[in-house]
């Protein structure tokens, strides 16, 4: 359910068309909720149709030219409703640490070299998290809450890229070296 969540959010912080979503998507909220862009097309739809968007109106018709949507008072009070529900934690589901558990069982061949190409994935994601906070976030910035919430989600990728850069160092450290 959250997939029109994230798009009525980016959609409050600036109206954009489907394909400037899209390009959004990859660039920031990909970052901790990934869509296909296919799936940002069909929710827009969706929310069109459910009264919580609207494209709006063109300065100049012409065909095929995109349409920039924005929330609607709708779609303001399902997102604020949303955010006041509560919701429990999701349990893991990470396919790296199933192998882990699998590879237990039937022999790890392989492994290693996989464990070290995520070690790389998760630092490079990690330093790529690091120079947005210090371009967006610097010390000396007046923050507004919105400022801080946005800040706080990027510490959590941060702490969460932290964690994993860890724990797979621990990981290939505890592996007994290969002949």
């Amino acid at each position: 359910m959250s997939l029109p969540h994230a798009i009525l959010t980016a959609l409050l912080e600036k109206p954009s068309s489907g394909l400037e979503l899209t390009r959004r998507f990859d660039k920031s909220i990909g970052y901790f909720w990934s869509a296909t862009h296919q799936q940002i097309y069909r929710e827009l739809g969706k929310l069109e149709q459910a009264g919580q968007i609207r494209a709006l109106p063109a300065a100049q018709p012409t065909r095929g030219q995109k349409k920039e949507y924005e929330v609607l008072p709708a779609g303001r009070a399902e997102l604020a409703a949303w955010v006041a529900r509560p919701e429990d934690p999701r349990p893991v589901r990470d396919p790296l640490l199933l192998r882990l558990r699998a590879a237990g069982v039937v022999g790890g061949t392989g492994l290693r070299e996989e464990l070290e190409r995520h070690l790389a994935l998760h630092r490079r994601q990690l330093e790529q998290y690091r120079e947005i906070e210090e371009r967006d976030f610097a010390p000396e910035r007046t923050v507004t809450e919105q400022d801080a919430l946005r800040h706080m989600v990027l510490r959590g990728g941060i702490e969460l890229e932290s964690f994993w850069t860890k724990w797979l160092t621990e990981t290939l450290a505890a592996l007994p070296a290969t002949p």
